[in-house]
């Protein structure tokens, strides 16, 4: 997909659909305002009639309008222009591309408000990008097609740089996450994130299951063992920093599948389960953009990557699995697997020197019954770091909100065998519970835990985005890193 800017007129460019923006109140940009006169007032008519409100993502077509050589304009809403945000824009570009991209379409341009400039145009060429998309990688005729050339008419060239820059690495999280688990497993996982280095200058490490074996991987490699596809540790660095500086550090969960092992889920449950390592896709797709745009900052990515199957190797109920820290742990839920993962691979991110950390994961389901499927629990050992992180997802206009991280919740891990057991007792608090267990392995360091079983995956579509994963939080890690300062 080719993003270019354009400086021509609305009613001249030749394409196949223009996308015009109004703000609430039938405020029309200047695009739009110069086509309602070569159409000799249509906007303005669907306004007075209330068929146009403004309301952010609000669509309305008008097919073959006279005086413009597009063949259909689409006027969308952008809201209150008081309340304009990078979330409005975002859904606003992506909404129409949606709508749009049901069809084949070689060129659209869009002129949604050429006064947006930095962050506002970059949120909306993201959008645009991501709502022409869909899931059906497989699908001989695809329900979403997206277009050969997206023309925008901006102020900003390098803010639409870095907005398709942005696209980009939401997209390969995207991808990944819809991949099915025939496609992605932890080598191939590890053989893309060598593909994504190469391409964009990131130093990359992988170990495998012997080197996993060396480094005393105990936890990670105890859910691994069920399966036939061996386990992987990826990790990615971008240094753009000073030499010597400690890195920020992005630890993802990479499960990908999760049957639950001996704990099985039940059919119904695991029908979505290539989605459980959409933590390591979004620390992947992050890392992509961090040095696509040459982030001044050491950025180190670390995910774990395993396949958590049943076989005669299954790790049981009632194992005791050393850690790579030491730490000892008690099982008693073999679907409790994904913090048994992270446990290794934050020790490694710890060892690595990282002077803050953020991990990611689709941890619990406990974590959904609290907060519904669009926002993702925060929760932290550090609330200045919390904070800092919560601020980036807010202006990315991505939904999280912190639980409590009480001592109380941690005495629910502690084993009678063992340091801790790798769940709490009984089904309360089961989000945080698992935190609790995650900051057993930070050592102290500033971390913060975003669990995204909710966000990351949609089972069925909106008006802005297809459904399947969603790339949450690609842009709030870029955003944060954007404005780190150790």
């Amino acid at each position: 997909m080719r993003i270019v800017a354009t400086k021509e007129l609305a009613t001249s460019i030749q394409c196949d659909a223009i996308v015009v923006g109004c703000y609430v109140g039938g405020e029309m940009q200047r695009a739009a305002g110069t086509i309602d006169q070569a159409t000799g007032g249509a906007i303005t008519r669907l306004v007075e009639v209330e068929e146009i409100s403004g309301k952010v993502g609000e669509l309305t077509k008008i097919l073959v309008p006279s005086g413009v050589k597009a063949t259909q304009v689409i006027v969308v809403g952008l809201g209150d222009r008081a309340n304009l945000d990078r979330r409005a824009a975002f859904r606003a570009a992506a909404a129409p591309a949606k709508l749009l991209a049901s069809k084949p379409r070689s060129h659209v341009a869009f002129y949604l408000d050429d006064h947006w400039d930095g962050d506002l145009l970059e949120a909306a060429v993201c959008g645009a990008m991501l709502g022409c998309q869909g899931q059906d990688l497989y699908r001989a005729e695809k329900k979403l097609t997206p277009f050969e050339q997206i023309s925008w008419a901006v102020q900003s060239e390098a803010a639409l740089a870095n907005g398709r820059i942005l696209g980009d690495a939401v997209s390969l999280t995207r991808r990944l996450v819809n991949e099915p688990a025939n496609k992605i497993y932890p080598e191939s996982f590890a053989d893309a994130a060598a593909d994504v280095a190469q391409a964009c200058g990131l130093e990359i490490e992988v170990w495998d299951e012997k080197r996993l074996v060396t480094e005393r991987c105990g936890a990670l490699l105890a859910v691994a063992q069920g399966s036939t596809r061996s386990p992987r540790l990826v990790i990615l660095r971008h240094n753009g920093g000073q030499a010597g500086d400690a890195p920020l550090a992005f630890v993802g969960k990479g499960v990908t599948f999760d049957s639950g092992g001996l704990s099985l889920k039940p059919s119904d449950s695991m029908k979505t389960m290539k989605c459980d390592m959409a933590g390591a896709a979004t620390v992947m797709g992050a890392m992509q953009a961090i040095a696509k745009m040459k982030l001044p900052l050491n950025v180190v990515g670390l995910v774990g990557l395993v396949e958590n199957m049943v076989n005669g190797d299954s790790y049981k109920l009632g194992d005791v699995l050393t850690a790579r820290s030491g730490k000892t742990i008690e099982v008693l839920n073999t679907d409790a697997e994904g913090r048994l993962v992270l446990a290794d691979v934050l020790d490694v991110a710890v060892e690595l020197g990282a002077a803050k950390i953020v991990d990611l994961a689709t941890l619990t389901g406990a974590c959904l019954v609290a907060l519904g499927l669009d926002t993702a629990g925060l929760m932290t050992n550090d609330q200045g770091w919390c904070d800092e992180l919560a601020a980036a997802a807010q202006l990315c206009g991505e939904a999280a909100w912190q639980l409590p991280m009480f001592p109380e919740f941690g005495e629910q891990i502690t084993s009678k065998v063992a340091d801790i057991k790798n769940v709490g007792e009984g089904r309360w608090g089961g989000a945080i519970t698992a935190a609790k267990f995650l900051e057993e392995f930070v050592q102290g360091k500033p971390w913060v835990h975003i669990d995204i079983a909710g966000p990351s995956f949609s089972d069925g579509p909106k008006a802005w985005l297809d459904a399947g994963g969603t790339g949450a939080f690609v842009r709030t890690l870029v955003e944060l890193a954007t404005g780190y300062r150790n």
